[in-house]
C-alpha cells in the first residue's frame, strides 16, 4: 500500500514536472473549486433543517410580522423566506406555533388547512383516500394537541360520515377528544386555551361544527360546554372587575397617604377610607369639534406665531328685499273690464299701508372633527373619608419643667386640626383623586381624638424609670463626693497629728542634744576626759557629714528641704 502512494505521488511529481504554466493554473483552479464545494456541501448538511409553521407564503406584511412577533414571545427563534413562508428549527415546535396560532386566530384568512397541516392529499381509490384522510387528520390533530406544553396526553377520535346525495340526509361530521393536562396546568378552566383546541379541530376538518365537538378531560368532565360556563364566566369577569376596582382602591390610597403623612405624620393618619364605583360596561362616546380655519401655517423658526386662520369661510349669500308702500290704489283698467290685480291685492284697495320685508342667507364653512373614542371603565364616584389626629403636648410649669399629677402619670393638653389645616388637607385629597363635583364625589376629612391610653401609660412608666435612673445617679454622686470629702479630712488629721507627732520628737531630740553638749562643755571646762557613746560618736559623725554637705551643695539641701516641707 504504501509502495502505491509513493508510486502515485511520483507519477504526480513527473507529470507536475511536464505541464505548462497554464496548465498548472487550471489545476489548481480545479482542486480549489473541488474544496469550495466540498466545504459548502458540509456546512449546509450539517445545519439544521428549518421546517415551515404555514406551507403558505404569507404575503400581508402585517400579518407575517404579527406571526413572526408571536412566535418570538415564547422563545423562539424564526426565518422568512423571500417568497413569505415562516419557518421554525423542528417540526415539534412548528406543532406547537400552528396550536398558538389557530388558537388566537392570527392564521391568514383563506389559508388552506392542508397547507396548515402539511399533509397531501391521497388519490388512490376513494375507500382508502377517505380512510387514509381521516387517519392523516386525526394523527395530526393528536400530534398538535400533544405538542402543547399544558397537555401530557391527548386521545382523538373524528368520525367522517360518507356523502349523500341529498343534504338534509347528511350526517354531521363529529370530533371527541379527551386530554390529559400536566399537573399544575390551568388548561381545564382556561376557555381561551380550550377554544384554541376547537379551532384547531375546525381547522383541521372540513365541515366540523362547533356543536359537534366534545372535549373531555381524563375524568370525562366537557370543557367546551360554553354555554354552561356562562356563569362562570359571569362570576370571572365580576372577580376581575373587583380586581380592577380594588387595585384602584390601593393606588388611590397610597397617593393619598403617602401626601399626608409626609405633612402629619404617619402616627397622627392611620383611618383612610375609599370607594370607587366604576361603570364596566363599553361605551362609545361620540363627539363634535369645530375647529378655526387655518390660511397660513406657522413660519418655521420663528419665535412667535404668524399663523392666520379665520372661524369660518363664505360658501355663498343671498339677499331678498322687499317694500310697499301706497294708498292702495289699484287700478283696473277701463270700466267694465275685470282687472289683473290679484284678489289679495284687491281686497286692499283704498287702504294705507306700508311693507317692508328683507332676508339674508349666509352658507358657511368649518373645521369639523367627529370623536369616537370608547371608554371602559369609568368612574362613575369616589368617596374618601380620613381621620387625622390633633397632636398631644406635655405640660411644663413656669420652670420649664414637665408637671406630673398626683398618681405620677404626666398631665397633658391636646390640640385639635384647626380649620385651616383641614381644608388643605381636603384640598390636598381633592387633587389627588381628581375631584369632581358633577359626578358626586365625596371627600371628608375629620379630627377625631385618637386613644392613646397605652402608648401614653408606655411614655408614663418610661419617664418614671428615667426619673427614678436619675435620682439612683444624684444619690450615689453625691454619696461619692462625700466618701471623698471624709477621705480628704481624714488625711489632713492623719497629717496633722503625724506633724505633731514629729515636732514633739524633734523637739526632744533637741533638748537632749542641748544636754549632751552642756555635759560636754562643762567636761571640757573641767578639764575631764569624757567618754562618748557609739550613738553619740555616729550622731556627730551624721551631723558634720550634713554641715560639710549642706556647705558644698546648698541648692541641693534646699530642695531637699522643700520637699520635706511640702510632705508634712
Amino acid at each position: 500500500m504504501g509502495e502505491f502512494f509513493k508510486n502515485l505521488i511520483e507519477q504526480f511529481k513527473t507529470l507536475w514536472g511536464r505541464w505548462t504554466i497554464v496548465q498548472k493554473l487550471i489545476m489548481g483552479g480545479i482542486v480549489a473549486a473541488a474544496i469550495t464545494a466540498i466545504v459548502l456541501m458540509v456546512s449546509v448538511s450539517s445545519g439544521p433543517g428549518m421546517i415551515p409553521v404555514i406551507d403558505t407564503p404569507i404575503m400581508n406584511e402585517e400579518q407575517r410580522a404579527a406571526i413572526v412577533t408571536r412566535i418570538n414571545t415564547e422563545g423562539v427563534k424564526t426565518q422568512v423566506s423571500a417568497s413569505g413562508i415562516v419557518y421554525v428549527p423542528d417540526e415539534e415546535t412548528a406543532r406547537r406555533m400552528r396550536a398558538i396560532l389557530v388558537r388566537e386566530d392570527l392564521v391568514p384568512r383563506g389559508t388552506d388547512p392542508w397547507a396548515l397541516f402539511d399533509r397531501d392529499r391521497w388519490t388512490i381509490t376513494d375507500f382508502e383516500r377517505n380512510v387514509n384522510l381521516r387517519r392523516a387528520i386525526t394523527t395530526m390533530v393528536t400530534d398538535h394537541i400533544r405538542s402543547l406544553s399544558e397537555i401530557d396526553d391527548a386521545n382523538v377520535v373524528i368520525e367522517m360520515p360518507e356523502r349523500t346525495l341529498f343534504a338534509s340526509e347528511q350526517n354531521p361530521v363529529t370530533a371527541s377528544v379527551i386530554i390529559s393536562p400536566k399537573p399544575g396546568s390551568d388548561i381545564t378552566s382556561d376557555r381561551k386555551k380550550i377554544e384554541g383546541i376547537q379551532k384547531l379541530l375546525m381547522f383541521a376538518v372540513e365541515g366540523l361544527k362547533p356543536d359537534n365537538i366534545v372535549i373531555t378531560d381524563q375524568n370525562g368532565i366537557v370543557l367546551n360546554d360554553f354555554a354552561g360556563m356562562a356563569e362562570f364566566d359571569r362570576l370571572a369577569r365580576i372577580e376581575k372587575e373587583i380586581k380592577i376596582v380594588r387595585d384602584t382602591e390601593a393606588k388611590y390610597r397610597a397617593d393619598i397617604l403617602r401626601a399626608l403623612q409626609v405633612n402629619f405624620s404617619s402616627d397622627r393618619v392611620r383611618d383612610l377610607n375609599i370607594k370607587i364605583d366604576m361603570d364596566m360596561s363599553k361605551k362609545a362616546v361620540e363627539s363634535q369639534k369645530i375647529t378655526p380655519i387655518i390660511l397660513k401655517e406657522r413660519t418655521p423658526g420663528l419665535s412667535y406665531d404668524d399663523s392666520e386662520y379665520v372661524s369660518s369661510l363664505t360658501l355663498s349669500e343671498t339677499t331678498s328685499k322687499t317694500s310697499w308702500k301706497g294708498t292702495g290704489f289699484n287700478p283696473e283698467g277701463p270700466s267694465g273690464v275685470e282687472g289683473q290685480t290679484p284678489p289679495a291685492y284687491r281686497d286692499m284697495s283704498n287702504l294705507y299701508g306700508e311693507t317692508t320685508q328683507e332676508t339674508r342667507t349666509h352658507n358657511e364653512e368649518f373645521n369639523r372633527e367627529e370623536i369616537t373614542e370608547e371608554r371602559s371603565p369609568t368612574i362613575d364616584r369616589i368617596s374618601v373619608s380620613v381621620n387625622i389626629d390633633g397632636i398631644w403636648d406635655r405640660k411644663r410649669g413656669d420652670n420649664g419643667k414637665i408637671v406630673y399629677m398626683p398618681d405620677g402619670r404626666v398631665e397633658r393638653e391636646y390640640k385639635p386640626l384647626s380649620q385651616e389645616e383641614i381644608a388643605k388637607s381636603q384640598a390636598l385629597i381633592e387633587g389627588a383623586i381628581g375631584f369632581n363635583a358633577s359626578r358626586g364625589d365625596v371627600v371628608r376629612v375629620q379630627n377625631i381624638q385618637i386613644d392613646r391610653s397605652a402608648q401614653f401609660a408606655a411614655e408614663d412608666a418610661a419617664l418614671m424609670r428615667q426619673r427614678q435612673i436619675q435620682i439612683t445617679i444624684i444619690a450615689s454622686l453625691i454619696g461619692a463626693a462625700l466618701l471623698m470629702v471624709g477621705f480628704v479630712l481624714f488625711q489632713i488629721i492623719r497629717r496633722a497629728q503625724e506633724a505633731a507627732r514629729r515636732a514633739r520628737e524633734e523637739e526632744l531630740a533637741r533638748q537632749h542634744q542641748l544636754m549632751r553638749e552642756e555635759a560636754l562643755l562643762r567636761a571640757e571646762n573641767e578639764g575631764q576626759e569624757v567618754e562618748m557613746s557609739v550613738e553619740d560618736q555616729a550622731r556627730m559623725e551624721l551631723q558634720e557629714k550634713a554641715i560639710n554637705l549642706a556647705k558644698e551643695h546648698p541648692s541641693d539641701v534646699a530642695q531637699l528641704i522643700r520637699t520635706w516641707i511640702m510632705e508634712e
